[in-house]
């Protein structure tokens, strides 16, 4: 059994997405995207424990946090809901209200198991695997074709209830709300046979191996049929011991005197010897409470679980996940971030271990060593506008940039731009280390002018050669991602590849960036940093003093050190007025562009901000 597809309305970030999943893959995209509104709308929909909290959803829940009926033409999402009725001159069109916001999350399973077919057989439909939609043509006949798959559609639907003052959320049979006079509900032992779990990475661990309702380990006794019968005797035996009876702790006879006063006042029906016991506890308080211990190190000192390291709890994680795999055989897995305190290999092993246990597993993750467990088909890339609209993008590798290539230097080159929303291709290992280090060194001397990339949100990538960079912006424009490139002068044909595929390039017109230094710089920076600098010994016998030669003799160190941080080191000695105005400006432009200026003047602000860039607009662009 596996969710080949989902789709979202009104819930939390997400005003509308459709997503199709795959058998095992990973969700990745910037934070605040939708990785975990995904998995929690399949929670909701799936989770057999979910329903259990009161209420299942609230305010927050809901898209822009409208939850409420409001007239027509009333607020946009985020901003305060109108109650009040429309003028009575309006149209009737006008005034009618618009209906209260509804979640409404539909999942459809495929790969349904003989037990599922038979426990869900009224409600079965036909999903077509080659158009990635239901078969609904009108030839019985097609049903037997390959691309055609059994499938269960279930949705969520959740909603204010004003009456009730209170927020209710109910699962359905979805072919019973579109073709029966009464919806069928999916219950929770439907659920239970459908063996979806979501592990995120605190609350989970935290209680995995208690007996809360909905914890790893009371799966586990519920799969196996094991139901502990010791709530009596446990509370009974709790109930007979009093707290601080001897005398001497002086609270029993403050008790005794309150229980002296009150014989004078009531019947001894009404309450009599007071006394101090553990708690009032119940069978629910026990489940909560009640956790395994493990000794750690060498002795035999026992602390209870979830006080181990994070590490040891992800993997006992891990072991528990593989007894329910092994008593359910037939489980879906969803897991937030399994890297969480996990070495590298034990975070492949994670993902390699869950993939063979589960008939499905889909993680979020912001490790590489996570994501090249994956195949490009296995890895969904998210996006999200500001209207809501959840998308999801395919990575296609562009014509250089070969499959074996992009697993090679996966970790080193393209896994960092997959999950950031902006990208800068830098053309080679110089501009992939300079640039980052100038915007930092900029936004430390002058931060009123300048951002630093990480504060702009954005992530450079050496594409390793001038003919690399129109294929690399390619992949990340294509996958939504804002572009930019940044350069040395290039010839009409590729400058125009390039920057057809990117929103911003950021082309000098010196033929290499060592010559965009020496240029653009003091004669004074130059000779500071030639008597900093650890020279090697073939260019000191060519220059035996670099300070009174530091143009010749650092044009020279700069050629020797490319790619090994020498400009770097450069510029980040250097004062505002030592580094490159050209640096200076690419540096103001890309903050212009990712953070566009805004005041009370508005566009005028912005055309000012465009004029004071003017200067360097022709060599940036």
């Amino acid at each position: 059994m596996r969710v080949i597809c989902v789709e979202i309305q009104n819930f939390r970030g997400v005003k509308q997405a459709r997503m199709l999943l795959p058998k095992h893959g990973v969700l990745i995209g910037d934070n605040n995207t939708g990785k975990t509104t995904i998995l929690e709308a399949l929670d909701l929909v799936l989770g057999p424990d979910r329903l259990n909290r009161q209420p299942v959803i609230d305010e927050h829940d809901f898209y822009g946090g409208v939850y409420r009926a409001r007239p027509a033409g009333g607020e946009e999402p985020g901003q305060q809901v109108i109650t009040e009725p429309p003028p009575p001159d309006e149209s009737s069109a006008e005034a009618a209200e618009m209906p209260a916001p509804r979640i409404v999350i539909e999942v459809t399973i495929v790969d349904l198991t003989e037990e599922q077919k038979g426990r869900f057989g009224d409600y079965i439909e036909f999903w077509d695997t080659a158009a990635d939609t239901f078969y609904d043509a009108p030839n019985p006949a097609g049903v037997d074709a390959a691309t055609i798959a059994e499938a269960l559609r279930v949705t969520f639907h959740g909603w204010y209830d004003d009456e009730e003052d209170d927020f209710e959320g109910v699962t359905y049979f979805t072919r019973s709300l579109n073709e029966g006079e009464k919806p069928q509900l999916f219950s929770r032992k439907d659920k239970q046979l459908c063996g979806f779990l979501y592990l995120r990475t605190v609350r989970t661990g935290s209680r995995a191996l208690s007996l809360e309702r909905g914890s790893l380990l009371d799966i586990i006794l519920r799969l196996k049929d094991v139901r502990p019968q010791m709530w009596e005797d446990t509370l009974s035996t709790i109930s007979s011991i009093t707290v601080a009876s001897d005398p001497a702790l002086g609270i029993s006879p403050i008790l005794e005197s309150i229980n002296a006063a009150l014989k004078k006042y009531v019947p001894k029906e009404w309450g009599v010897d007071p006394h101090l016991k553990i708690s009032s506890l119940t069978r629910e308080h026990l489940r909560k409470v009640i956790t395994a211990f493990i000794a750690t190190g060498d002795g035999m000192h026992a602390a209870p679980f979830y006080r181990q390291g994070t590490g040891t709890i992800n993997m006992l994680v891990l072991a528990m996940l593989s007894q329910i795999a092994e008593s359910k055989q037939n489980v879906i897995f969803a897991m937030e971030e399994p890297e969480t305190a996990i070495p590298p290999y034990a975070q492949k092993r994670i993902v390699h271990e869950v993939r063979t246990l589960a008939s499905q597993a889909l993680f979020t993750s912001h490790s590489p060593y996570v994501l090249e467990e994956f195949a490009t088909e296995e890895t969904v890339v998210l996006t999200r506008d500001s209207g809501g609209l959840l998308r999801q993008m395919s990575i296609a590798l562009p014509d250089n940039v070969k499959p074996k290539r992009y697993r090679q230097e996966f970790r080193t080159r393209f896994c960092e731009g997959l999950l950031a929303r902006r990208i800068l291709v830098a053309e080679g290992p110089t501009e992939y280390s300079a640039f980052p280090v100038v915007c930092r060194r900029l936004a430390e001397l002058n931060p009123g002018n300048y951002l630093s990339l990480e504060a702009l949100g954005i992530c450079i990538v050496d594409a390793d050669g001038e003919k690399n960079v129109p294929g690399m912006a390619q992949l990340y424009k294509e996958l939504g991602k804002r572009t930019f490139a940044i350069c040395d002068k290039q010839g009409d044909v590729n400058k125009e590849l390039i920057e057809g595929q990117v929103e911003r390039l950021l082309m000098h017109e010196e033929k290499g960036f060592e010559d965009l230094i020496l240029k653009g710089t003091t004669e004074d920076a130059l000779k500071r940093f030639a008597g900093q600098v650890d020279w090697p010994q073939h260019l000191l016998q060519k220059y035996p003093d670099p300070v009174a030669n530091a143009n010749a003799a650092l044009g020279e160190y700069f050629s020797w050190a490319k790619g090994n941080w020498g400009i770097a080191d450069f510029l980040a000695q250097c004062s505002e007025a030592e580094i490159p105005i050209w640096l200076r400006e690419a540096a103001q432009a890309l903050k212009a562009a990712c953070i566009p200026v805004t005041s009370a003047g508005g566009a005028d602000a912005h055309a000012e901000a465009g004029a004071d860039l003017k200067a360097g607009a022709d060599g940036l662009n």
